[in-house]
């Protein structure tokens, strides 16, 4: 291998892969350089809870197909998306000695795109809570700052992409599941639009709050991934319009003249850090200086309590979980079976009747048009990805005595992301700003219902003005 390992690492996936293309590496040595980089660094971070180093020396020796990711290395995530043959936990002691049957569709694609899984990312139980902490396997740790959390629930796949362990981890999003842990670890986090990605066979709709996605370092690497796995698989129940052309071809192309509205303050109010304050304003006159018009402003809808109505789908959502693999695995649960959050959300829920869901889905639904009518204005809307910088580890910990505080930091956490899944619009986190304590701190951009290609545009445009490949965290590769 002529690249030097920590050359190798500096690489964004379609690099790695293009060194396999001119016949430099082969798709081995990149698997073996990731399985070496995991062994040395994962000790430190508990990124990847499951290796799967024999099965991807496996499939690296195989023929590759053609594409710009063939031979490059990733993380999947151990929710949603279950890979034949390997254990599938979803951080849940329930489901602890679980194996999967058969790829979720996502992973053929995954497969078909010549990538190369080298082991399960870290996830709190059923994705729940906006950092990476599950009971069953211990907290993954932030490579920025090792005492802080990488944000959750992709936080194993953001820490191992972060750290360099890997240029890509899947990642899925519920309530800002991609974009939290993003901006926690300084990378790239595409939610795309509702049914841009497929669920199946496994899953169809649930609560229609579920997208998946990646997390990477590199704008172009998010668009290739998007190339290699939208579109519907067979039986979706709906799925979002194709694009016009590629979305790789997106990456520098001209994003035009955009008009950004930028808000400091979420919709349903609370309290934002200062320094993610700043950090918008700041990013709003990046975008200024390159030649977009930015103003101050925010949808208006007379829809209160958006947190409280999205959690009552929440609920639904852990609760549902709970249900589905009660009958998948034929076993009764009970509440030793789970963490004390997840069974007290089970136990409300099923305190709510039908009606319930019903009415909170319809005022959310009603929150998604205004939310639209007011893209009718703007392009793009500028937000802080989270309310403030990375949380250290333990902050959103269950509390007897305060049994409220834990389901509150959550809101406060997710009161910008959350959005995008109520509406189904594709968002973008950025690393475009840094805390005082050299955490980085992310900017979310909202795009229109199904364009991902002027998030994208506008992604690379600030990518190129304010580079972020060269930061690199404490632990790294």
């Amino acid at each position: 291998m002529s690249q030097p390992q920590n050359e190798l690492a500096r690489l964004d996936a379609m690099g790695q892969a293009a060194l396999v293309r001119k016949g430099e590496v082969s798709a081995l040595e990149l698997v073996e350089a990731a399985i070496a980089r995991i062994e040395r660094l994962n000790p430190q971070l508990n990124a990847v809870v499951t290796p799967m180093f024999d099965e991807a020396r496996r499939r690296a020796a195989e023929p590759l197909p053609e594409g710009p990711l063939a031979g490059a290395p990733m993380v999947l995530k151990d929710l949603v998306a279950e890979y034949a043959g390997v254990r599938f936990t979803e951080g849940s002691r329930f489901l602890a000695d679980y194996v999967s049957p058969a790829d979720s569709a996502l992973v053929a694609r995954y497969k078909a795109a010549g990538l190369m899984v080298v082991g399960k990312s870290n996830t709190p139980e059923f994705g729940s809570l906006p950092t990476t902490e599950p009971e069953l396997f211990g907290p993954t740790r932030n490579p920025w700052h090792l005492e802080h959390s990488p944000g959750g629930s992709s936080g194993g796949s953001a820490a191992a992409v972060a750290a360099g362990l890997v240029p890509i981890g899947h990642a899925n999003d519920g309530g800002g599941s991609i974009r939290i842990p993003a901006s926690a670890c300084g990378l790239v986090g595409l939610k795309p639009t509702r049914g841009r990605n497929p669920l199946g066979p496994y899953y169809g709709d649930a609560t229609g709050l579920v997208h998946e996605h990646v997390v990477t370092r590199s704008v172009r690497d998010t668009a290739a991934v998007l190339d290699a796995t939208a579109g519907p698989d067979v039986g979706a129940p709906y799925y979002a319009p194709p694009p016009a052309r590629p979305f790789l071809q997106e990456v520098g192309a001209d994003p035009g003249r955009l008009r950004i509205a930028f808000s400091v303050a979420p919709l349903g109010g609370g309290p934002v850090d200062a320094q993610c304050v700043d950090a918008v304003r700041d990013a709003a006159m990046l975008c200024e200086s390159l030649g977009h018009v930015v103003e101050e402003a925010m949808p208006r809808t007379a829809i209160d309590d958006i947190e409280v109505k999205f959690s009552v789908l929440w609920m639904a959502f852990v609760a549902w979980a709970i249900k589905d693999w009660e009958r998948r695995i034929g076993r009764q649960a009970t509440a030793a079976d789970f963490e004390r959050l997840n069974w007290i959300m089970h136990e409300r829920d099923a305190q709510r009747q039908p009606a319930h869901y019903l009415l909170a889905m319809q005022d959310l639904q009603v929150l998604a048009r205004d939310v639209g009518a007011f893209f009718q204005t703007y392009d793009v809307w500028l937000t802080p990805t989270m309310a403030r910088p990375p949380s250290p580890l333990g902050y959103f910990a269950y509390d007897k005595a305060k049994p409220r505080q834990s389901t509150e930091r959550q809101r406060e956490f997710a009161c910008f992301s959350m959005i995008g899944n109520i509406t189904g619009q594709p968002a973008i986190s950025l690393p475009l700003a840094w805390s005082a304590e050299g955490l980085p701190i992310g900017l979310q951009f909202y795009g229109r219902y199904a364009d991902e290609a002027t998030l994208l545009r506008l992604a690379a445009q600030l990518e190129q003005a304010r580079p972020w490949a060269d930061r690199r965290p404490a632990v790294c590769a």
